[in-house]
Formats: C-alpha cells, structure tokens, sequence
C-alpha cells in the first residue's frame, strides 16, 4: 500500500485538502477539519505552493504530477479537462467531441464526477449544454465561485 499524505489549504471557499503520495497529487477535496501529516512530502508542498498561487489569481496552469486512478475512457476525459483554458469553458458535448466520441456526453459527465483532483483537474469548467451549471460533488455553488474568479482574473 502506497503511504498517503494530506496537508490542507484555506482559500475563500473553505478548507481543501491536498492528498498526495511520495511523488504525486492523488487527491482534493473540501472538508470540514485539517488533518494534516507530520510528513509533507516536496510534490505536496508544490501543490499547496500552487492552490495558494491559483486562490490569488497568479497561477493560470497547474504544474504538477498527478495520479488517478481511472478507465482508460476517465483518463481520456481528464486529459481533455486540463486542455480547457483558464477562464474559459466548455460543454460535455464539447469534451466528449474532443476526445473523438461525440455521442459519449454522458460518459463524459460520468468521467467529471469521478475525478478525484477537482480545480488541479478542472472539471469546474465544463457546463450543460443549455449553459447551465450542472454537477459539481463541491456543489454548484463552489463550481460558481471558481468560474467567476476565473473570469476575474482571466485578462489580467
């Protein structure tokens, strides 16, 4: 079993925590409580280094190791996701065309509901096709937040 690693971030939306293992992202997700490592392990201190350069506007890009677990269908998707330029969006009909499987909009949805690394792979991006927001596990309120601090800091 591969030893895991947690340090917690506080941004404007609560407390996130980053999981990772020696040598790559593995996880975030908002929670309720730190429960930090004694062991902070380089790759986590990057990836709080850049959630907390995300958070003030600086960083536009996530450059970091990831790893996740998926089907080869998952990681087609949140390969795609990471493609979706900052500040902008896309549908899952648009995804799913990208990744060469234009009938697969559901998979897709399927696929963002999955990923285990949100904003590090930005599946906040990716909207319905009528334009409204749909699907976030954060909740649509978070998926909100980060479109529009996005959009605010996307020109400058």
């Amino acid at each position: 079993m591969v030893k895991e690693y947690k340090i917690c971030y506080k941004s404007e939306l609560g407390l996130i925590q980053i999981t990772s293992s020696e040598d790559a992202v593995t996880g975030v997700d908002f929670v309720e409580e730190e429960n930090d490592t004694i062991e902070i392990p380089a790759i986590l201190k990057e990836a709080y280094t850049q959630m907390d350069e995300y958070f003030k506007g600086v960083r536009k890009n996530f450059d970091l190791k990831l790893y996740i677990e998926g089907t080869d269908f998952q990681k087609k998707v949140w390969k795609q996701l990471r493609e979706i330029p900052y500040g902008e969006i896309s549908t899952y009909k648009d995804v799913a065309k990208a990744i060469g499987n234009e009938k697969a909009v559901r998979a897709v949805g399927n696929s963002n509901n999955k990923n285990k690394i949100p904003i590090i792979i930005p599946c906040h991006r990716v909207i319905g096709r009528n334009g409204k927001l749909v699907g976030y596990a954060g909740g649509l309120h978070i998926k909100q937040w980060l479109l529009e601090h996005e959009k605010f800091y996307y020109k400058k």
